[in-house]
Order: C-alpha cells, then structure tokens, then sequence
C-alpha cells in the first residue's frame, strides 16, 4: 500500500508554480493535496489535514490530479483527465487542439504525430478538442506521447 502525505504550503506553491510556468495560468485551489510514495498528487478536503494518516488504511483519496514526474527536468507536473479539465480552462499557453481523427487515437491510447505544434514548446501539454479538454501528454519532436491509462481507453466504437 502506497504511503500518502499532506503536502505543506511550501510544497503546494511549488506546484502550482510549476503549473503557472508550463500552462501560463493562476490557479488558486481551496483545497489540499496528498502525495503518494509514487508521486502521484490528489486534490483533497483541507479538513483532511485534521485526520492521523498513519493510522487510518486508506490507498488512496480525493482527486487524481497530477503526477509529480522525478525524471524529467523541467516538466515535472504530468496532469491527470480530471486535472487537465481543471487548469485547461485557465490555461494560456501550451493547448494542442486535435480534430476527429487525432481524438480517436487518443481515446485508443495511441500517440499522436502533430503537425501544428510550432506554438507549443516541448513538454507536457494539454490536449484540447472543441471545447473539451481530454487530458495530457508529453510532446517531444511533433509526438505527443499518450498516458491514457489502459482501463479508461476505448476499445471499440458502436
């Protein structure tokens, strides 16, 4: 079982930061966040803080929104479906909108090979279609890689 912390202020400013620098926008959450040992970030109840953690079993709470990624250098805040959703409305740069074609293999969990990336910078990215936001990805050399989990891609369309 995964060890899940409160992050402090300090650690929640860092992040949103982060955010601030890739997408351009000013987000100001009331909420808390849990970091998982895996670094996986989840939006929660700022009453949690309240809560013993280490004596309760819980694997996890609250909203997936975010991986915080070790590996890579400046990118270092990969956002979930739910968190894309979230910040892509207040988003000002680094939107990649896709058509019909590109949000079918997206849904497939393939990567997408984009052509009109000359405004967006290597790293992750917000995938946009229409007036929807359907998550994120890491672009790198006009490929966005796909981090759709396996059990919430489509696998067949009626």
């Amino acid at each position: 079982m995964e060890e899940l912390r409160i992050l402090n202020k300090k650690e929640i400013k860092s992040i949103l930061y982060l955010l601030k620098e890739r997408f351009g926008c000013e987000i100001d959450f009331d909420f808390g966040m849990l970091k998982s040992s895996s670094g996986k970030i989840y939006l929660i109840t700022k009453d949690v803080s309240k809560l013993n953690l280490k004596k309760l079993r819980i694997s996890r709470t609250g909203i997936y929104f975010a991986t915080y990624e070790e590996k890579f250098k400046n990118n270092k805040i990969r956002l979930s479906i739910e968190g894309a959703q979230m910040v892509g409305a207040l988003a000002k740069k680094n939107i990649l909108e896709i058509d019909d074609l590109q949000l079918k293999k997206w849904f497939f969990g393939e990567d997408l090979v984009v052509k009109n990336a000359f405004n967006l910078s290597d790293g992750f990215v917000i995938l946009k279609y229409k007036n929807d936001f359907i998550g994120c990805g890491l672009l790198k050399q006009n490929t966005v890689k796909n981090y759709v989990p396996k059990e919430r891609r489509v696998k067949d369309i009626i």
